[in-house]
């Protein structure tokens, strides 16, 4: 606490950020804050209709909602920061907003990486063991689930924002990040950190890896049940089910993998930035698209809060 107290005193950290203010630079500024609106907009649109409508009170859509709430916090860990440093030229942050910054988006991560696994695994009990889904994926289980997930990840969070912070850093304190990024700043500190960003590795392997594996387990038994079925009704209604959670999967995974699990001397500060984007901003957005436009009983809700609103309206 006592490195914490005498750093907090000295010199803010400087985000050097990822655009500059040319033209092409401003004109994907305006985009990156047209996707935070609509991940905004979306999440925020999907907790209500999940939480309002009672058809949507089932174990699937309850995981989607804890999903969006990760979504929600993640892209707002992040890019309101970017966005006030970019537009008032001021790209500093605090040594404890750039600690929080750290503990919140490892929870996040962490948090949802693991639901997205287990959500996996209710996806399996769903077309696998149909009868026995209300049993086996009751309101218990479900919690349970869910609060595993926030556990690991706020445990995880906890643990590398005391250990990252109660380094000694020096010099400029210039990050070579729109965020304070655990690795960029591990570069700054006055000590050899190389044995920590080992053990660091070692822990992202286990956080992507493990649930990545829940997942394709999950999925292989799925394949196994579906090719058993003789209906080509029952392989739509399969598919369907599984089509929106394994976009959301690929599209987290991906990112995710390309920065943390890459070997040391093929990272480059550019690629972690468009990557970080990309799951930060972008797959916030795209998740509450791909689980509404693509679900009909989402549709169906909204188009009745829709439908409630026009009545209301009426004289």
């Amino acid at each position: 606490m006592e490195t914490w107290a005498n750093q907090s005193s000295t010199n803010d950290f400087i985000l050097l950020g990822i655009f500059s203010h040319s033209t092409a630079d401003l004109v994907l500024f305006s985009v990156v804050m047209v996707v935070f609106t609509v991940a905004l907009c979306g999440n925020v649109l999907l907790i209500f209709l999940i939480c309002m409508d009672p058809q949507l009170h089932t174990p699937m859509y309850f995981f989607l909602s804890q999903l969006s709430l990760m979504d929600l916090m993640l892209v707002c860990t992040n890019v309101p920061k970017m966005a006030a440093n970019f537009l008032s030229d001021r790209k500093s942050i605090s040594f404890v907003g750039c600690g929080i910054q750290i503990g919140l988006f490892v929870c996040l991560v962490g948090s949802e990486g693991l639901l997205l696994g287990l959500m996996a695994y209710d996806r399996y009990v769903a077309i696998s063991h149909p009868l026995h889904y209300p049993i086996l994926m009751n309101q218990k289980v479900c919690l349970q689930i869910t609060g595993s997930s926030w556990a690991f990840g706020i445990i995880d969070g906890l643990i590398q924002m005391v250990a990252v912070m109660s380094f000694p850093y020096c010099g400029l304190r210039k990050v070579n990040h729109f965020f304070c990024e655990m690795l960029s700043l591990l570069k700054l500190a006055c000590v050899d950190t190389s044995l920590f960003e080992k053990v660091i590795f070692a822990c992202c392997v286990f956080m992507l890896l493990f649930p990545f594996s829940i997942i394709m387990a999950s999925y292989a038994c799925i394949l196994g049940t579906v090719l058993r079925m003789y209906s080509a009704q029952a392989w739509k209604k399969a598919l369907a089910t599984c089509s929106s959670h394994l976009i959301a999967v690929t599209l987290f995974y991906g990112a995710a993998m390309f920065i943390y699990l890459r070997p040391r001397r093929y990272r480059a500060p550019s690629h972690d930035k468009v990557a970080s984007i990309f799951y930060t901003v972008l797959t916030p957005m795209i998740n509450p698209l791909i689980y509404s436009l693509r679900n009909r009983e989402v549709m169906g809700a909204l188009r009745k809060v829709l439908n409630r609103c026009r009545i209301g309206s009426q004289p």
